[in-house]
């Protein structure tokens, strides 16, 4: 195209581009039990409002096709004429524009959640897809973590489901404000509106129940289209308009820019000595050039120097802008610290009340050993108690000792350096953790913190000092960490044999940063064999804030070299 005759259309351009940046916000979740309907609710939602490209128009349009003509065939094969049908033309499946994944398709339900963007006159939507299988709840609360509003999907014909009742729980545990029931699937019970209103009551009774801040019902056919963005002739008795309507009428989301100052730092910078600034994303607040704050736990206090961003300085930052912060002074900071303001802190929580959400296919073990990672921060973890499972049916507070999977509860939590958090009620952001399995590093838990822990039972002061362990060991104690091979675990009982032929009090070690550190307060020497780099950087970690001696060995060395350098006046 002739320069000439692009110039006219930027202005025009541009106008657009920035009515699109300052249109409004909205996270959207859509939940509910298999085969409810979300995908096809959602995939009607961005075919009606223009947001799908024309090829995945025509992908769908052509597997849509191609189904019908599987069913033809197989009902022709079947001697069912009347359901082979023919000559009309092919309607679309619209949960294909959001089941993407080759097993969702073949076996037609969500698996994993999808994120799918659409854009109205009035606001930007982002809506998340969630499973509804029991076996993928723990996909459906990730989904549901970051929404300001929630649709939940019922189907007219077998009305509410214990799946349909843990979603609309967990829902509200991750504290999205409103929600919509959309029966769906009303041209399967032919629009009757008393199966609309006793569906429709009897979740929105529940709902009210769990603390949402608004409950609207709508009468629905995700495959039709009806009342999802137009009114539906076949619902004249429906008052309440359609669902976007709603969407578009909800309050601008909820923003951070107006809670505490929190700066949880990921990362320090330092490529030369005459610079060093504070990576990481701003959880919740504004922060401005010259603002006093202090750095947690160690309570420092300095000033905001300057604020950068890959695109140049500025004078402030809010959530949820990701910047680097230089400060006036040369304090002490690392990943996992916390800045806020000084007349705001967040709270510091070692001994803590949590809701948790139970993903792990093992049942959570008081006994063993967990890590909670909350914002930059991981530290080593265990459940002092469960103090009640919630059971969804009538939302009562059953006792328990354990959690199975999928199961909600609240659980006391003591962790081994204290969480920098608030109330998950206050700041969703800077209130949430996840558990992992220290051993297989898989995340097994999603966590809500509720608080201080209501009853905190602290233990007594030893009566025996450091010193006198150490008079009577003739050492300090201290953690060796062996290289994470198998050769390296095979030589760590040598060593311990050979380290206590030589008068050290010595023990080994599979990985648990907890015992560790307790044999080394006790005065031993702690071998420690880790694979996980997490708990290995964990255990160093927590090696040095516990200014316990510390030595990692190289597995290049041989044992009796490992015995010199553990035995030298640099060692034990």
């Amino acid at each position: 195209m002739d320069t000439a005759l692009q110039a006219p259309l930027q202005p025009d351009l541009q106008r657009l581009l920035d009515e699109h940046a300052h249109r409004a916000l909205l996270r959207l979740a859509v939940v509910g039990s298999v085969d409810d309907g979300k995908s096809t609710l959602i995939g009607r939602l961005l075919y009606e409002c223009d947001g799908l490209f024309e090829d995945q128009i025509s992908a769908v349009r052509k597997a849509s096709a191609k189904r019908a003509a599987a069913a033809r065939t197989e009902a022709l094969a079947q001697g069912l004429k009347a359901a082979a049908g023919g000559g009309e033309e092919e309607e679309l499946d619209f949960s294909l524009f959001t089941d993407g994944l080759r097993a969702e398709r073949e076996q037609g339900i969500t698996i994993d959640v999808a994120y799918r963007y659409l854009s109205t006159a009035r606001r930007k939507i982002i809506i998340a897809d969630t499973p509804g299988h029991l076996q993928y709840t723990r996909n459906m609360a990730t989904g549901a973590s970051t929404a300001d509003a929630g649709v939940i999907l019922v189907d007219a014909r077998l009305g509410v489901l214990p799946q349909t009742r843990r979603h609309a729980y967990i829902a509200s545990l991750l504290g999205i404000p409103y929600l919509a029931v959309a029966v769906n699937k009303m041209d399967l019970v032919g629009y009757e509106r008393a199966t609309f209103e006793r569906i429709g009551s009897e979740l929105a009774d529940f709902a009210r129940t769990l603390g949402f801040e608004g409950v609207r019902l709508f009468p629905v056919s995700a495959s039709r289209g009806d009342n999802i963005t137009r009114p539906s002739a076949h619902t004249p008795w429906h008052e309440g308009g359609t669902l976007l309507s709603w969407l578009e009428s909800l309050p601008h989301q909820r923003r951070l820019d107006g809670a505490p100052f929190r700066f949880p730092v990921q990362y320090v910078i330092r490529p030369h000595q005459d610079y060093r600034g504070l990576a990481g994303q701003v959880a919740s607040g504004t922060v401005r050039v010259g603002d006093e704050v202090q750095v947690l736990p160690s309570g420092r206090r300095t000033r905001v120097e300057a604020i950068d961003t890959f695109d140049g300085p500025r004078e402030d930052a809010s959530a949820t802008a990701s910047v680097t912060l230089r400060l006036s002074d040369d304090v002490d900071v690392s990943r996992g610290d916390v800045l806020s303001h000084m007349g705001s802190p967040p709270l510091s929580l070692q001994h803590l009340d949590a809701m948790l959400v139970w993903f792990g296919e093992q049942s959570l073990d008081a006994t063993r050993r967990y890590l909670v990672k909350q914002g930059t921060r991981t530290t080593p973890a265990q459940v002092e108690r469960v103090l009640w499972r919630k059971e969804l049916e009538d939302l009562s507070e059953a006792p328990a000792e354990v959690l199975a999977l999928n199961d909600i509860g609240r659980v006391r939590l003591v962790c081994r350096r204290p969480l920098l958090c608030d109330a998950y009620q206050e700041n969703r952001r800077t209130g949430a953790f996840i558990v992992i399995d220290a051993l297989t590093h898989d995340t097994v838990g999603a966590g809500m913190v509720l608080g201080p822990a209501e009853s905190v039972s602290r233990a007594g002061t030893s009566l025996v000092s450091q010193a006198e362990r150490e008079q009577r060991l003739g050492h300090a104690g201290a953690i060796v960490l062996l290289p994470a091979t198998p050769e390296a675990v095979n030589r760590a009982f040598a060593l311990e044999r050979r380290l206590f032929d030589l008068g050290r009090a010595v023990a080994t070690v599979a990985g648990d940063v907890e015992v560790a550190l307790a044999l080394s307060r006790a005065g031993l020497v702690a071998l420690v064999h880790a694979d996980a780099p997490q708990l290995r950087r964990v255990l160093r970690e927590e090696a040095l804030e516990a200014r316990t001696q510390w030595w990692e060995l190289n597995d290049t060395e041989t044992l009796e070299q490992w015995v010199e350098h553990l035995t030298s006046e640099a060692g034990t």
